[in-house]
C-alpha cells in the first residue's frame, strides 16, 4: 500500500506519528508533505520522519488563497508521482483535491463539528471522513465514527508514558510545583471574529502564578520582553512529558487543553469558542470526565485558576478521572492503522 500524508499544522504530526511508523514497520510506502507553519517541519525533523515542504505559512487572506491555490498544484503534482492508494490528512480543500485529482481515496479526519462554507466544497469529494462518535453532525455514509478523542492517537497509555529523567535532563523538576501555559495568535481562518486571553489578563495570570510555582509560557506569537524567562527549556516535540507533570494547564489553546485534559492535568481554557454553543469534545471532557475547565469571560477563569491553586492533591483525582476516560475509549492509532489497511486493500 502506498499511503501519502498531507501535515500543515504541527498537532497533525502527533495524530499521525504513531500510524506512519507503524505502516513502514508493515512494509508499506509512506509519503509525508508538509508546510512551514509553526514548529511542523521542526517537529518533522526531531522524529526523523522525511518530509517534503510545499509551501510556508502566509499571512492575510490573499496570501492564504495564493498559497492555496500553489499549494493544491504542486500537492497533485506530488501525489501523481507517488501515486497514492490513499491520501490522509486534517480535512482542507488541498488535501482532498489532490486525492481526487490523482486518483487516490480521501481519507480525512475532521478536529470540529462546526461545518463552515468550505466544508460544502470539501465534503463531497471526501471518501471517508474519520469523527469521533461524540461529534454532533450527520454526513452520512463518508463517517467513520471512533469512540475516542483524535489526541489519543498519541496520548494513549498504549502509545506515550511520561519521562521525569527526561525534563530533569532540560533542568526541569518533575516533583515541583509549575503550570505550562499556551497562549495562541488567533489568526487561522477557523479562528476569525473569536479571541483568547487579553494581553492585561496574561499578565495577571503570569505574576500571580509565579508567586506559587515556576511558570512555563508556549505560544504561537513572539513572546513580550517581560515573558521571556518563562519560555519553555525544552524543544517542542518533548511538550506532552511536560504537560504531564504539571500542577495546571491554563491556555487559549484548543488543542492543548484538550491535550492537558487526556494526560490528567488540571486544565483551564479560556477563549471566545466557549460562549454558549461549545464543540462536542469539550462538553464531554468537562461535563462527562471533569477533566477540563472552560470560560469565555477571562475573569472567571482567572477565579477558577485561584481556586485550583488553592486546592491539595488534585493530581490524585485527575489521574483517577484519566484512567477511567483511556479505559473506555478506543486506542485511536490502532483503529486509524485498521481503517488505512481495509482502505488500502491490505490486511
Amino acid at each position: 500500500m502506498r499511503i501519502l500524508f498531507d501535515l500543515y499544522h504541527p498537532s497533525h504530526v502527533h495524530l499521525f506519528k504513531n500510524s506512519i511508523w507503524r505502516l513502514e514497520e508493515l512494509g508499506h510506502e509512506v509519503l509525508i508533505t508538509s508546510r512551514d507553519k509553526e514548529v511542523t517541519v521542526n517537529l518533522l525533523d526531531s522524529y526523523n520522519l522525511d518530509h517534503m515542504t510545499l509551501s510556508g505559512k502566509q499571512s492575510g487572506r490573499i496570501g492564504l488563497i495564493t498559497e492555496t491555490g500553489k499549494r493544491i498544484i504542486r500537492l497533485t503534482n506530488v501525489a501523481r508521482q507517488f501515486d497514492p492508494d490513499i491520501v490522509a490528512g486534517r480535512i482542507n480543500p488541498v488535501s482532498v483535491y489532490a486525492a481526487k485529482l490523482s486518483g487516490a481515496e480521501a481519507i480525512m479526519f475532521k478536529d470540529s463539528d462546526y461545518l463552515t462554507s468550505i466544508s460544502k466544497i470539501t465534503h463531497p469529494l471526501v471518501d471517508v471522513m474519520y469523527i469521533p462518535s461524540n461529534f454532533d453532525i450527520n454526513l452520512g455514509d463518508i463517517e467513520h465514527r471512533v469512540d475516542g478523542f483524535q489526541e489519543l492517537a498519541y496520548l494513549h497509555p498504549d502509545w506515550f508514558q511520561p519521562d521525569s529523567q527526561l525534563l530533569k535532563e532540560y533542568g526541569i523538576d518533575p516533583d515541583e510545583q509549575y503550570f505550562v501555559l499556551r497562549f495562541v495568535s488567533m489568526d487561522a481562518h477557523h479562528d476569525e471574529g473569536h479571541h483568547g486571553f487579553s494581553p492585561t489578563m496574561k499578565r495577571q495570570i503570569v505574576s500571580t502564578l509565579d508567586q506559587e510555582g515556576t511558570v512555563y509560557i508556549t505560544s504561537e506569537q513572539q513572546l513580550d520582553s517581560e515573558f521571556e524567562q518563562y519560555r519553555l527549556p525544552l524543544p517542542p516535540h518533548h511538550i506532552h512529558h511536560l504537560l504531564a507533570f504539571a500542577n495546571l494547564y491554563i491556555g487559549d489553546s484548543q488543542t492543548m487543553a484538550t491535550e492537558a485534559a487526556l494526560l490528567g492535568t488540571p486544565a483551564i481554557r479560556s477563549n471566545s469558542f466557549a460562549n454558549g454553543d461549545d464543540l462536542s469534545n469539550f462538553i464531554e471532557l468537562e461535563e462527562e470526565y471533569c477533566l477540563l475547565y472552560s470560560f469565555s469571560d477571562e475573569k472567571v477563569a482567572f477565579d477558577k485558576i485561584m481556586e485550583l491553586v488553592a486546592q491539595d492533591d488534585l493530581q490524585d483525582e485527575w489521574e483517577q478521572r484519566r484512567e477511567r476516560l483511556t479505559t473506555e475509549k478506543t486506542d485511536v492509532t490502532k483503529d486509524m492503522i485498521d481503517l488505512f489497511l481495509k482502505k488500502g486493500g491490505t490486511t
